[in-house]
């Protein structure tokens, strides 16, 4: 018997970004990723923010179902660089079974899944690097995530009339999640195999795999990977982009 360490096999790391989504708080108009910032679609943004990563070498758009080809010609107007490759895919009634499409698009040799929502279009390169180096370092599931800054309040929900607190989370022992959020390809596999839910389906692949039983890690995320999900969102983010123009020419 040799002595000599058998080498890891290589880790192949793609991004799955659903954008199927009408993303119906924005307003009547465009589905949410085709909104622009700065006369560039949200999706756009969101797909450049994975190709910026010399992790990801694969990034997988969940369309719309009926608009996988316009999706693909949107995409074909913007450069996004030559190094990652981008595939269009159409998706389904809900996030969990467009990402579940997403995984079934991708090539065998695709070991780690980073799943990115098309509405956080500006998180910096540095988050995604992150994730993609926990789970290359042996993380089965990693999300980014920040500390809460204000109280929160568990609540009785009531359709009409104030809602009594019954309970004030520690902050201190919570934390708002972002995305990229990623996983050992085979992990995330098993949970969307596994995990059945009923209505919306599931938002948060995460949780799913929480379920399986398996230990899903935090690292830092960052204040500009915030969700565009209202007007003011909107505006919040072309300030971000001004402010990238103005100090890095972005």
């Amino acid at each position: 018997m040799s002595d000599r360490a058998t080498p890891a096999a290589p880790v192949r790391t793609a991004a799955v970004i659903p954008a199927a989504g009408r993303g119906v708080r924005l307003g009547p108009g465009a589905p949410k990723a085709l909104r622009a910032l700065s006369g560039t679609p949200m999706l756009v943004h969101a797909v450049r923010a994975m190709a910026a990563s010399r992790a990801v070498s694969l990034v997988v758009v969940v369309a719309p179902p009926e608009g996988a080809a316009e999706v693909r010609s949107l995409l074909d107007e913007f450069p996004l660089g030559e190094r990652t490759e981008v595939l269009v895919v159409p998706g389904g009634a809900t996030r969990q079974e467009s990402v579940r499409l997403g995984l079934a698009a991708l090539p065998d040799d695709v070991t780690a899944v980073l799943v990115h929502d098309a509405a956080r279009p500006l998180v910096p390169v540095d988050t995604v690097d992150a994730v993609a180096a926990a789970v290359r370092e042996g993380a089965p599931a990693v999300v980014p995530a920040l500390p809460l800054a204000d109280t929160v309040k568990q609540v009785e929900p009531r359709e009409d009339g104030p809602e009594p607190v019954v309970a004030t989370p520690d902050r201190a022992l919570l934390r708002a999640v972002q995305t990229p959020q990623g996983f050992d390809r085979a992990t995330l596999q098993e949970a969307h195999d596994k995990t059945v839910f009923d209505g919306e389906g599931a938002t948060d692949d995460a949780g799913m795999v929480e379920r399986l039983g398996v230990e899903v890690v935090v690292v830092p995320g960052h204040e500009e990977a915030f969700k565009v999900t209202r007007p003011l969102d909107l505006v919040l983010a072309e300030a971000v982009l001004a402010r990238r123009r103005a100090n890095d020419g972005f």
